[in-house]
């Protein structure tokens, strides 16, 4: 149910972009996700679209609980090499 949910939320995010980065994103990753990366991603599901999308395409600035997640979204759409 929450995998679900959260499925939803992230092709529903507000902004047709980030609609398309984190709903792919989520399609991808959700299944293999422990109970503590979907709390995480959960949270970040919670932060505005503007701050997640500056996160995203600038790799800057991201909060520190949320560093590797917005490295990995960067990485799963080519945004960032594996090595950044």
């Amino acid at each position: 149910m929450r995998r679900r949910r959260a499925s939803y939320r992230a092709h529903h995010r507000g902004t047709k972009e980030m609609d398309v980065l984190v709903g792919r994103y989520a399609d991808a990753r959700l299944a293999d996700f422990t109970p503590d990366e979907l709390a995480r991603f959960e949270m970040l599901l919670n932060l505005p679209d503007p701050m997640v999308q500056t996160w995203v395409f600038s790799g800057e600035g991201a909060a520190a609980e949320f560093g590797d997640l917005v490295a990995d979204i960067r990485v799963f759409h080519r945004l960032a090499d594996k090595a950044n």
